[in-house]
């Protein structure tokens, strides 16, 4: 089938519904425009046939006539799901619904796959993933949340911008796995006959850039990470990361609070929203509580990192938890925390506080050493930010990176490995500096309102078909 290679566009179904929403019944705009889309409906009635035109901004009606349209025949045999291209005068029909009386048209491309039953949407859970393409036709609230997600990572960058941050680019081939705890994938680069590994985060390359003068830098862009895919977890996702040298995590948590409300109302217009039928408050100040205090309120008793190793290890078993030989109190802390709290925490908070044990970058907690200067704010039962006071000291890191790597030694995939630039980079001088990573694709479910993270990511990771 030949189509034409452009076709003069200069109408939405959008703005054309809100411009003339003031139309009358049966009345004519004597307005010629050119609007372009997918017909989602065609009904003929003798000399009539009546479509719908779906666009990038909404609906509108397409009326041809066999009077006046060019090829109505033609037009009337259109499969649903047609490109076409139209010309025609705005109007407003007998029965008040606002159209474009088709004078001309043209054929643009042609649907050879349905795009789901009567057009109710695809229902299909594979086929809406593995084809975006037609779920998104089909499915407008899927259209919906992508663009939602595109309007939150615009304000999170602008907002950004605002405070004086640098956006940079940081590797995402790395030689080794390096800025997070977490298993890694890896790859081979074939010129350099070496194995490289993609970014798990870019944190190290983001305080390498702080140590060669950037006070304030940014990056928005994806991770990766070789782990279980579940309504909250994708194995490559969107993370921002930022640092900002001499604040510390105080600091860094009253500006996320700021940076995370100021977006709800920039893609929502306030901060109290729904949230899977439930209300849900992005609005400031967030909750402070260390993880020891909500622990122990979980738990009953009072429990900290200075608990006995024995004693924490007895309150998992009760929660069917078996504690690791590797783990110490910290350790064992912190997992009582995710198997007792993380799910009830519903409108943001955050989490202070954290072991040295689980937090191999953050830096000492000045009223404890056993603690780090550490947060993670969580919403609707789910880790949304992570931040800290960053440890400046090589010394220390290098201890830290040592443990890490017995760890590894004792079978624990997700440990960090030594990162002997970064320590050198260390070396150079670290001014005090805090840093935040926000899960972007988790902040765009609430902004969203989505429950499972792949609907808005716009092609989430799927098994590869063996058929």
């Amino acid at each position: 089938m030949n189509t034409p290679y452009t076709f003069d566009h200069n109408a939405f179904a959008g703005p054309l519904q809100s411009a003339y929403a003031h139309l009358g019944v049966g009345e004519e705009s004597g307005v010629a425009v050119n609007v372009a889309g997918r017909l989602m409906l065609l009904r003929t009635q003798g000399k009539l046939a009546f479509a719908t035109l779906r666009d990038s901004s909404g609906e509108i009606q397409l009326f041809a006539l066999a009077a006046v349209t060019e090829g109505f025949e033609e037009f009337s045999r259109l499969h649903l799901g047609d490109w076409v291209g139209v010309s025609g005068e705005v109007v407003r029909t007998k029965r008040g619904e606002l159209s474009v009386k088709v004078t001309s048209w043209v054929h643009l491309a042609q649907a050879q796959h349905n795009f789901g039953d009567k057009w109710a949407g695809i229902s299909d859970f594979d086929l809406r993933y593995r084809h975006r393409e037609a779920d998104l036709w089909a499915n407008p609230a899927s259209r919906q949340s992508l663009v939602r997600r595109s309007e939150v990572v615009r304000s999170l960058r602008e907002r950004c911008w605002a405070a004086n941050f640098t956006e940079v680019e940081t590797p995402m081939l790395n030689a080794i796995p390096t800025g997070a705890a977490a298993r890694p994938f890896r790859t081979l680069h074939h010129a350099l006959d070496s194995e490289f590994y993609l970014r798990i985060a870019p944190e190290l390359w983001l305080k390498r850039l702080v140590v060669g003068g950037f006070e304030r830098v940014f990056e928005l862009g994806r991770v990766f990470r070789n782990e279980g895919v579940s309504p909250r977890h994708n194995p490559e996702f969107t993370m921002l990361e930022l640092y900002a040298a001499y604040w510390n995590y105080l600091d860094m948590m009253a500006f996320t609070e700021e940076l995370v409300a100021g977006v709800a109302r920039d893609v929502r217009g306030t901060t109290d929203v729904e949230y899977q039928g439930r209300p849900f408050s992005f609005a400031t100040p967030w909750p402070r509580r260390t993880m020891a205090e909500l622990t122990s309120a979980a738990v009953g008793e009072d429990v900290s990192v200075h608990t006995a190793r024995a004693r924490l290890v007895e309150l998992l078993g009760e929660r069917d938890v078996v504690a690791h030989d590797s783990w110490g109190p910290g350790r064992c802390l912190a997992e009582l925390f995710e198997v007792t709290c993380e799910d009830s925490l519903w409108d943001p908070i955050f989490v202070t506080d954290f072991p040295v044990e689980v937090s191999p970058l953050a830096r000492r907690h000045q009223s404890d050493p056993e603690l780090t200067e550490r947060f993670e704010s969580y919403a609707a039962g789910r880790e949304l930010s992570n931040g800290f006071s960053e440890l400046n000291d090589p010394v220390d890191q290098r201890a830290r990176f040592e443990g890490q790597a017995r760890l590894a030694a004792a079978g624990d995939d997700e440990a960090m490995v030594i990162d002997e630039d970064y320590i050198k980079a260390l070396e150079w001088g670290l001014p005090p500096t805090a840093g935040l990573g926000i899960g972007v694709d988790r902040l765009s479910m609430l902004i969203a309102d989505e429950s499972n993270i792949r609907e808005v990511i716009a092609f989430p990771t799927l098994k590869p078909r063996r058929d």
